[in-house]
């Protein structure tokens, strides 16, 4: 008779023994299981008609095996309501990395990349995914276009036109799961065509250094200074590609010169090359209206980047690209075959933010919260730090701090904030031989929670007071 392994109730895998009678090989298995790790404490059991026909075994069989663990305290069972794993096991052997022990999280983090996730628009993002799953053909579910969604490329393509500048084709647009992952899109595109090297900003993000060598390309250091990246030195680099971010210099703040802008694009025509826009948070700045794209200039040397990451949150891992019409079909070509899709249901809930305005009326609103927050930690330090010198303060989640000659280092300061449950982070991981041209740390004024927020503040004065006195 053919077995139906369609009953109800949970699966569990069990490899029974051939040897010795049928419910002692159960017993055996089920002591084996629980002693592993692999059922814990408090894991239902399928009933035991379920088990019996689970394992072509009688339920009578079954129910002695149960009955026989239940006496030795491996299970516990109640009347009427099911079978459990035991609390408290017998003999049990803890999983090997049950004793390692997570580091507590700072009670506040001046994480510089990460939003104020308790803001986001939960009711607007639920609205949004109802009235995108309405009507919504079953094929929509499927694998799709390795470039992403026809209806959010759309409404990406006009939202950027609009919002940034970006001269884009929805043709032309890729959705991917981040920057990240579209920088990797592109250098392993780059690295296929031939290329063997990668200008990038000297400071930078250090995971985007990562990405490039894991694609096989040799880094190239641009220096930054006052006037953004020094992209008049391009010429010297050996490669054909440069990884820039025009609007909002990550960790400086700098917004590059436009004159260095329009160098950047001269060097991309005359050789060829192809800039990278890392446009990470192009929608957050308070002092004066946003620097525009530069892909806007030669939109067939620029691929731009931009994320949902600052403005919603980064666990969406929600990117996209505009990219030049030469690299599409290449792009597309290994998307497809990484096949690392973003969630369809992500995608029609963002396309439906986008169409209804949700997403800007977002943007607005924490735009002016996160200029109130810059606002009152520079009050902060103007009182209680005047010797540090805030930089990059008119866009973005955060700021860098140079600190002075003679006082404390970077890594004191650091040192003496997560004494005090406080979470800073280092300005010379961003450079790529650690030495910046001063000594500072990087504070975001994003991710602590508004109502945590002005506690944040009074424990960072406290501690910059203490040490600066």
């Amino acid at each position: 008779m053919t077995q139906d392994w369609t009953t109800s109730g949970p699966d569990l895998h069990l490899a029974l023994s051939a040897a010795g009678t049928r419910h002692a090989a159960l017993e055996d298995a089920l002591r084996a299981a629980i002693r592993d790790g692999r059922l814990a404490a408090g894991t239902r059991l399928p009933s035991t008609r379920a088990l019996a026909g689970d394992l072509g075994l009688s339920r009578g069989t079954v129910v002695e095996a149960f009955a026989q663990l239940a006496a030795e305290g491996y299970l516990d069972a109640r009347h009427g309501a099911g079978t459990w794993v035991a609390g408290i096991s017998p003999g049990a052997v803890a999983p090997v990395h049950a004793a390692r022990q997570l580091a507590r999280p700072a009670r506040f983090s001046f994480s510089p990349g990460i939003p104020d996730l308790t803001s986001f628009p939960q009711a607007a993002w639920i609205s949004a995914l109802r009235q995108g799953l309405r009507g919504l053909s079953a094929s929509a579910l499927g694998y799709g276009d390795p470039r992403g969604r026809a209806d959010l490329r759309e409404q990406l393509a006009s939202y950027l036109a609009r919002a940034r500048g970006v001269r884009a084709d929805p043709e032309l647009v890729i959705v991917c799961a981040g920057f990240r992952h579209g920088l990797s899109l592109l250098a392993r595109v780059l690295r296929a065509e031939g290329a063997r090297t990668l200008a990038m900003e000297d400071p930078c993000v250090p995971q985007h250094r990562e990405v490039a060598a894991e694609a096989g390309l040799a880094l190239w250091p641009l220096a930054v200074d006052g006037r953004g990246a020094r992209t008049d030195l391009l010429d010297e680099s050996s490669g054909r590609a440069a990884v820039l971010s025009p609007a909002h210099q990550f960790p400086t703040g700098v917004v590059l010169h436009p004159e260095r802008r329009a160098a950047a694009v001269a060097w991309a025509a005359a050789t060829g090359g192809l800039i990278v826009e890392d446009d990470y948070d192009g929608e957050l700045r308070y002092d004066r209206q946003p620097v525009g794209a530069l892909q806007a200039l030669a939109p067939d040397r620029v691929a731009y980047g931009g994320t949902a990451s600052k403005t919603l949150a980064p666990g969406l891992r929600l990117g996209w690209l505009v990219v030049p019409p030469r690299l599409l079909d290449p792009i597309v070509s290994l998307r497809a075959a990484e096949d690392v899709h973003v969630s369809a249901l992500e995608q029609v809930a963002l396309c439906q933010l986008l169409l209804s305005g949700g997403y800007e009326r977002h943007v607005r609103r924490m735009r002016a919260r996160y200029r109130g927050r810059r606002d009152r930690l520079l009050a902060l330090l103007a009182a209680r730090a005047p010797a540090l010198t805030p930089v990059g303060i008119s866009a973005g989640l955060g700021l860098l701090l140079e600190l002075p000659d003679g006082g404390p280092t970077s890594s004191h300061l650091i040192a003496e904030a997560g004494r005090r449950s406080i979470e800073l982070f280092p300005l010379d991981t961003h450079y790529r031989d650690g030495r910046p041209p001063r000594d500072g740390v990087v504070i975001g004024y994003g991710a602590l929670p508004e109502h945590d927020f002005e506690a944040g503040l009074a424990a960072l004065g406290d501690l910059l007071s203490d040490l600066l006195a």
